[in-house]
């Protein structure tokens, strides 16, 4: 262990939590009621979007140009080290678009399935460079879904898949995530345990893959991911799977599919982030403060809290940091689970020199 890789010290518990928060806010700038939630709630990160869905796009976002974008990743870095996430997948999903002036077309992942692995490198590169250069160090990308049904709503029908072959996805997968290291941008493995096979959109209400789940396929590229020691970050699905959680909670909310499967069975001791907590597959069964307690007793390390769907309300933030918080104080969540977040979070921030 060299001196940068010491442990980091555990703050107050408030302090933790908030590092264990990723926010979505309104702005292409930091207003003053923005600045000043983001110094009370102090989070890990922040995730920009181009788009303010519950508004239609009435209400402007975060990313207009890139002369904006940078001077907003450079205010926010004014205030904290924050870790600053897009989706960046390419295709559909893609909020740096050429139509605002950004340099990089980026096919989907569709797309890149039908090439080299060698050409997704190429492309992945591009991308990673301009994320660098516009101040974003997170990228929630690539998808390592396997397209188990190409109509899949949320997955297969907008192109997010490499593939429909567990080990073509590895590949082109593989060849992202190597670009975006090498550009000290990080990327993210999504959505465990595998969304491939919904026939629904967690976007929108719960979503069973109980009966079309192909677990040998689904799990395989984290499987060899984390066998080559990759310890990045892994985003959760909020699919309900009966086969790996008997009591089909949706695997953000899973003890059996976080910890037992992907921690002990998988060996996987990187940060585990959430879906956005506040889609319909969660807010429709579960409370907001619900979900996000049962998501860390999970054992979820960052929660996502996009602020996108449904009525805008930055006083969520609030409400979720306190019940975390409350939560401890309660017995309900351990601090040393907190503790154990905290740790993962500040190793991924020293590796990537945030």
């Amino acid at each position: 262990m060299t001196p940068g890789d010491l442990e980091p010290d555990f703050p107050a518990i408030e302090e933790a939590v908030g590092q264990m928060l990723m926010i979505g806010f309104r702005g292409d700038v930091l207003d003053g009621d923005i600045t000043a939630m983001l110094r009370d709630i102090q989070p890990g990160g922040v995730v920009l979007f181009d788009y303010d869905l519950s508004s239609k796009g009435e209400v402007v976002r975060n990313i207009t140009s890139p002369q904006q974008l940078c001077a907003l990743t450079s205010a926010l870095r004014d205030i904290a080290p924050y870790f600053i996430a897009v989706d960046a997948e390419g295709g559909y999903v893609n909020r740096l678009k050429e139509a605002y002036g950004f340099t990089v077309s980026v096919p989907s992942a569709q797309e890149f399935g039908r090439q080299s692995p060698g050409k997704t490198k190429k492309v992945a590169d591009a991308l990673a460079r301009e994320l660098k250069e516009m101040g974003i160090n997170w990228n929630f990308a690539p998808v390592v879904d396997v397209n188990i049904d190409p109509k899949s709503p949320a997955i297969g029908a907008i192109e997010r898949s490499f593939s429909d072959v567990p080990r073509a996805v590895i590949g082109h997968a593989n060849a992202f995530v190597k670009a975006h290291r090498e550009r000290k941008v990080i990327p993210t493995l999504k959505h465990f345990p595998g969304h491939g096979s919904a026939a629904g959109d967690t976007h929108l209400g719960v979503t069973d893959v109980t009966e079309t789940y192909r677990r040998a396929k689904e799990l395989l590229p984290y499987q060899k991911f984390i066998q080559k020691g990759y310890d990045d970050p892994i985003l959760t699905a909020h699919i309900v799977n009966r086969k790996l959680d008997k009591g089909g909670r949706p695997a953000t909310l899973s003890h059996d599919i976080v910890t037992k499967l992907l921690r002990y069975e998988m060996g996987f001791d990187g940060v585990v982030i959430s879906d956005d907590m506040q889609m319909g597959a969660i807010v429709e069964a579960y409370g907001l403060t619900e979900a996000v307690v049962e998501a860390i007793k999970a054992g979820v390390d960052m929660i996502l809290l996009a602020n996108q769907i449904g009525e805008y309300n930055i006083e969520r933030v609030y409400d979720v940091k306190n019940a975390i918080v409350q939560a401890v104080a309660d017995g309900v969540i351990e601090e040393d689970r907190i503790c154990e977040s905290f740790k993962r979070i500040q190793r991924l921030k020293q590796r990537f020199g945030i």
